[in-house]
């Protein structure tokens, strides 16, 4: 599990490794790991020009300290110092090894931004913003978060780095798993300093948490045993979106699958295994119903089952759902439900699926680049699996009945949200192979993602 911090648990946690430490040993820590990314992107470290952008705070420190030892590996460092509080055994430090501080560099083959630290408040001093624009097209190493981005949020407000490798120490940030922040991070690299962290305030799932997650049929199962979803969902108007919903529901995680709607007979067509109304585990409701959505919605209800509410039958939710249920907006249809912008939402991901997730007492899967799934008892994961090729017409119809199969096969809403999101978003990339797809390829990917889970 990939797991994520507040500042607040982080800096409590550096507390108690400090006073175990002898004195700087945890900000050496830090500084060797930055160095050694710095030279993994770099490729060679001799004759290569590395600028450091220096704030007051510890990632300040860290910078320097990792100039240092860049420097002491043939690296030309320069030092840009952004305060009159730089850190000053780590610009004694740089000096020593042959490092420099300047306010006119040349041009850098890298640059390391240490500008704010995980204390910092969002945005950046015009100082700062106007260093970066001479060095726009330079690779930015970031030290711990990009700086002007706010770490226990994953918002945005103002003036931030935008880096292509973000160096972070301990565990995670929120900002690096939650959007937007996490846009500006790149490529985040994960430095062990040994700290004993307490609960995260948000995960990721890895392959072998999905493994661990995903049901598995007993040597004597049968189809009922495994569980049968109810899809209903499509219409005259749109058919594909049973199809499709159908096909996510239909890629072998549960037992069987039931379709009620209007369009029956191009659904068998296609998926003769599916079968009519009948007994089910749970539904899933919404994709492409139009205006016969909600009275499909009601319907399901009725059954007192596990329900996904998706698309078309989300504008029916008016308060809390009466069953265990898995709503799956995009930033506009939470924008309608919660009554704000959709910019609101696009801004603040986090904070709007937590308020949805408390308003209507279900698990709220908000899609995005980084797709957020919210219990109401607060707990929270990301996906980041998927491609940008999966933002294609009918991927979140597959996504809702590969979610149903999952609640028929016994998953609570949380870990099916967040398992059923991340194989969607792993069938994507496997579909893709870094070309365009359709959303019928995605489903199709389903079997073959889970294929290559580990074993459990």
């Amino acid at each position: 599990m990939r797991s994520a911090h507040t500042v607040e648990q982080v800096r409590a946690a550096e507390a108690e490794l400090m006073s175990r430490l002898p004195e700087g040993a945890l900000m050496q820590r830090a500084a060797a790991g930055l160095a050694y990314a710095v030279i993994d992107l770099l490729g060679t470290a001799y004759g290569r020009r590395v600028l450091l952008l220096v704030g007051s705070g510890d990632n300040g420190g860290d910078a320097l300290y990792a100039g240092a030892l860049l420097a002491r590996r043939g690296v030309q460092v320069e030092a840009w110092l952004m305060s009159d509080r730089a850190h000053e055994a780590g610009v004694r430090a740089l000096r020593r090894a042959g490092g420099r501080l300047t306010t006119d560099p040349a041009r850098p083959d890298v640059v390391v931004d240490g500008i704010v630290g995980i204390g910092g408040r969002a945005g950046l001093r015009p100082d700062a913003e106007a260093a970066l624009r001479t060095l726009r097209g330079v690779p930015v190493v970031a030290v711990d978060v990009p700086s002007g981005v706010d770490v226990d949020s994953g918002e945005v407000d103002g003036a931030h780095v935008r880096a292509d490798v973000t160096v972070t120490f301990g565990t995670h940030k929120v900002a690096h798993l939650v959007d937007p922040a996490a846009r500006a991070c790149g490529v985040v690299h994960l430095v062990d300093i040994g700290l004993d962290l307490t609960d995260p305030v948000v995960e990721a799932l890895q392959p072998e948490d999905v493994a661990a997650l995903l049901p598995r049929p007993e040597p004597d199962a049968q189809k009922y045993a495994r569980g049968v979803v109810g899809v209903r969902a499509g219409s005259a108007q749109y058919p594909g979106a049973a199809l499709l919903s159908v096909a996510g529901a239909a890629s072998g995680l549960c037992g069987m699958v039931r379709y009620v709607g209007e369009v029956a007979d191009q659904v068998r067509a296609t998926h003769p295994e599916v079968v009519g109304a009948g007994r089910v585990q749970a539904w899933v409701v919404g994709s492409g119903g139009g205006a016969g959505a909600g009275d499909e919605l009601a319907e399901a209800l009725t059954d007192r089952v596990p329900t996904v509410i998706d698309a078309d039958a989300l504008q029916y939710v008016a308060g809390p759902v009466s069953v265990p249920a898995v709503l799956t907006p995009h930033a506009g249809e939470l924008a309608a439900m919660l009554q704000v912008e959709r910019r609101d939402v696009e801004d603040r991901p986090l904070a709007h699926a937590r308020r949805a997730a408390a308003t209507y007492g279900a698990v709220v899967l908000l899609k995005g680049r980084h797709t957020l799934v919210v219990d109401p008892d607060g707990r929270v994961r990301a996906t980041t699996t998927g491609t940008p090729w999966l933002a294609t017409a009918g991927a979140g119809d597959v996504l809702g009945g590969l979610i149903g199969a999952l609640l028929a096969a016994g998953l609570d809403p949380y870990d099916a949200a967040s398992a059923g999101s991340w194989l969607h978003g792993a069938a994507a990339t496997l579909a893709s192979a870094g070309g365009p797809i359709t959303a019928g390829q995605v489903a199709a990917s389903i079997p073959v993602a889970v294929r290559g889970l580990p074993d459990a």
